[in-house]
């Protein structure tokens, strides 16, 4: 299983995920232009993209699927909600999925499952390759952790999760109350301290990768993201690596090729 996150953050998001011969995207937040940019840099060329998986029909996240499947071919997945209310889905082919089932895509079983988010029916992914039995979860956009998501992504040998914003910075910053209330919300974003306590809860030793995805620019730094998930996990069994997401470039490519591989102990800094 290999991941790589093209971009993440309230200006687009789009994941790769690759297993065996399978490759398919979570989310496909920029144009065309920005992504196949974005894949030539890591050596992907967009045709051999299966599908895109839309978490929610929000414009970060589904900006560019139905051109790219225009374009290259995609196969377009989307809950029922998701094709509804995203305007740039209303004339794609998209197959619909449920908000808590399973689909196949190639050498990937992927399950949804419902999230808490100001959307009409979004979704968390966790997907398994074939042999292997390496998952992988990404899970981000959602205002708390249910115990629906928090069960779900247990065990995961790679976890990409939201950690949006330092609660303080955002009550001390410049957002107006409203706004502030939203994203601190039910249905908002998850802050530092709230993905520190899911990472914790879910670290095992086989706990490859945590990736920390949405950071808010005005709310978070990268620094103050990564001390924090530290701080939560230093008494955990984690041994893996914490990657930051970064907006406007790729990240490295993860990989984890064994669900018994136990990972390095080192902890990297990926910008």
């Amino acid at each position: 299983m290999k991941l790589c996150m093209l971009g993440s953050g309230s200006d687009g998001n789009a994941i790769l995920m690759q297993a065996g011969a399978t490759r398919i995207l979570i989310d496909a937040g920029f144009s065309t232009r920005v992504m196949s940019k974005r894949l030539a840099s890591i050596g992907v060329d967009p045709r051999s993209i299966e599908a895109v998986i839309v978490t929610h029909e929000h414009v970060d996240h589904a900006k560019g699927a139905a051109a790219g499947a225009k374009k290259w071919g995609w196969q377009i997945y989307a809950t029922e909600g998701t094709r509804g209310a995203c305007v740039s889905l209303a004339d794609a082919d998209t197959r619909s999925i449920a908000s808590s089932g399973t689909i196949k895509i190639g050498d990937l079983e992927v399950r949804t499952v419902p999230t808490s988010h100001d959307a009409e029916e979004p979704v968390a992914i966790v997907a398994m390759g074939k042999p292997t039995g390496v998952r992988a979860a990404i899970v981000y956009d959602l205002g708390v952790m249910t115990d629906t998501v928090t069960s779900a992504i247990e065990g995961v040998e790679m976890l990409i999760l939201e950690s949006n914003h330092d609660g303080e910075m955002l009550r001390n910053g410049p957002y107006p109350l409203m706004l502030q209330r939203r994203i601190a919300g039910r249905e908002g974003h998850l802050s530092n301290r709230a993905a520190g306590i899911a990472a914790a809860h879910c670290a095992h030793r086989g706990l490859a990768h945590i990736v920390l995805a949405h950071l808010s620019e005005t709310n978070n730094t990268p620094r103050v993201a990564n001390d924090a998930m530290e701080r939560a996990l230093k008494r955990t069994c984690f041994r893996g690596r914490i990657t930051l997401g970064a907006q406007n470039s790729p990240s490295q490519t993860m990989s984890a090729t064994s669900a018994r591989d136990f990972a390095s102990s080192q902890l990297s800094l990926g910008l």
